[in-house]
């Protein structure tokens, strides 16, 4: 058989015409000789180039601005003291392995009943004791602010409804331990670890200082009305929502309470726009 064969069947004669014609638009190899085969055929009728639209450096940017976002204000509770805790932790190590790691060397070198593996040892002693008097306590102290905040943002991390919770903000002048923007305002949140029981008129001037001052930050870079709160994690407190110096004293038990009965102060708009002048404020 081949192109354009009669074939008879039965007396009947057949016209088989199986010739067609194929015809796609590509360009000659020689228009693009530095582009090879691959780009004569991207510019061809079958694969049509992708029209797109030219955008501005703000669009662009635009994109990226979502991983930004997530990335500066995606902090755990208590990040920063928990990792002044490992910080703290190493260090003490490290120092108390050099100071063995030379008494055990000037010993070796210079004999037992030498001065110098006698200083070494009255050295590392020394050290220890220092350790056990000073570091520990304030590691401990430590530990147990990073274990309050991490308590009180697990709290936080239960609201809903349009609120807004920033964990662990550093900022040029210090560190907020928690910030929420919701329906009900903007409030700071200082958390305190102590034992307890605490008496609101007895809390030093010190801690209400430092509730002040996240308070003014915040005032400043968003320029909203801003709500200091200072919070204890575990500690019993005599007088629970009582202001002291502008600044509301309460448990963490009665924290999420206390949020939700917040009139709506704020729009969505304005919770959004408080939001992103926060982060953009945050150090990295």
């Amino acid at each position: 058989m081949s192109d354009g064969t009669e074939r008879s069947t039965g007396g009947v004669d057949l016209a088989v015409d199986i010739s067609c014609e194929v015809s796609v638009n590509l360009p000659k190899a020689s228009t693009y000789p530095w582009r090879g085969f691959r780009a004569a055929l991207t510019r061809s009728t079958i694969f049509p180039k992708r029209r797109t639209t030219a955008s501005t450096p703000l669009e662009q940017l635009a994109k990226y601005a979502p991983v930004i976002d997530d990335r500066r204000s995606r902090r755990n509770p208590g990040q920063h003291a928990r990792s002044t805790v490992l910080r703290l932790r190493l260090r003490t190590l490290v120092a108390l392995g050099v100071l063995a790691v030379a008494t055990t060397a000037s010993g070796r070198a210079f004999g037992l009943h030498s001065g110098l593996f006698v200083i070494s040892e009255l050295a590392l002693l020394v050290a220890m004791f220092l350790v056990l008097r000073y570091v520990v306590p304030l590691v401990e102290r430590r530990d147990r602010g990073a274990t309050g905040e991490e308590h009180v943002g697990r709290l936080l991390e239960q609201l809903d409804g349009g609120w807004s919770v920033i964990h662990d903000a550093s900022f040029d002048h210090g560190n907020v331990d928690h910030i929420v923007c919701g329906p009900g305002g903007l409030f700071t949140i200082e958390t305190k670890s102590h034992p307890g029981p605490v008496k609101v008129r007895s809390i030093h001037g010190g801690v209400l200082r430092q509730a002040q001052d996240e308070r003014e930050t915040i005032e400043r870079i968003t320029g909203e009305r801003v709500e200091p709160l200072l919070v204890f994690s575990r500690a019993w407190v005599d007088k629970p929502l009582a202001r002291r110096r502008g600044v509301r004293v309460m448990p963490a038990r009665m924290l999420l309470g206390y949020l939700g009965k917040q009139a709506h102060g704020l729009s969505g708009e304005q919770i959004r726009t408080a939001r992103a002048r926060i982060i953009a404020a945050l150090d990295e």
